[in-house]
């Protein structure tokens, strides 16, 4: 038997450079703990540091009006750590939101694909799988501060490689989504969302967010 538990803190800053353009960069860190039981008896054992580093932009092409509203970004890692290794500039995500608020409700939907570049990891050249995902959803707004939101996230995954061979298989997961964003006022809002596993995978994810 095999479960784990991990926490990750991520600290953004997001700057408007231009009325549709905004620049910003965030960086994580992480702290996992395993626990295992087999026929030797149980163990534990936890592992915590730096992870990543992005920078990125935003641009509206379109405002929501007679058509819906248009956004892109690109991303792209200052910095990622695996298995004790650095790397610098290896993963790059592009994606576009679109979304469109018929009051009170407002519907989206996210697509974004992710690529990786192979990177040295113990000695040996190693490339995550590059991934596409596709996240519809719903928001509800209640009142002048609370939003309900439900939506599900489906993303394809390709195998890893380690010295140019698959060291992984393709996958295809599908998550389940709910969330409450909460206005605390004009400047400040709190999100609480919760990703449930439908397919692909076993787990959950608990999200808090405030901006």
């Amino acid at each position: 038997r095999l479960n784990n538990d991990t926490l990750v803190g991520t600290v953004g800053v997001r700057y408007g450079l231009t009325a549709a353009a905004e620049l910003f960069t965030r960086a994580s860190y992480i702290y996992s703990q395993n626990r295992t039981q087999d026929l030797t008896g149980t163990a534990s054992n936890h592992n915590s540091g730096f992870t990543d580093a992005w920078l990125g932009v935003n641009y509206q092409f379109l405002q929501d009006g007679d058509t819906p509203a248009l956004l892109g970004f690109v991303e792209a890692a200052i910095r990622e750590k695996y298995r004790g290794e650095s790397s610098n500039g290896k993963s790059f995500l592009l994606g576009i939101t679109s979304y469109q608020a018929i009051d009170p409700v407002v519907l989206s939907l996210t697509a974004a694909y992710r690529a990786n570049i192979a990177r040295t990891v113990v000695g040996e050249p190693y490339k995550p799988g590059n991934f596409i995902l596709l996240s519809p959803s719903v928001a509800f707004a209640v009142n002048d501060r609370v939003t309900l939101t439900t939506g599900i996230q489906w993303l394809k995954r390709q195998a890893d490689k380690t010295s140019g061979a698959a060291s992984d298989i393709r996958t295809t997961g599908t998550d389940l989504n709910l969330g409450l964003g909460y206005g605390v006022s004009k400047s400040s809002t709190l999100n609480l969302s919760v990703k449930s596993s439908i397919s692909g995978r076993n787990g959950a994810d608990l999200r808090f967010n405030w901006l």
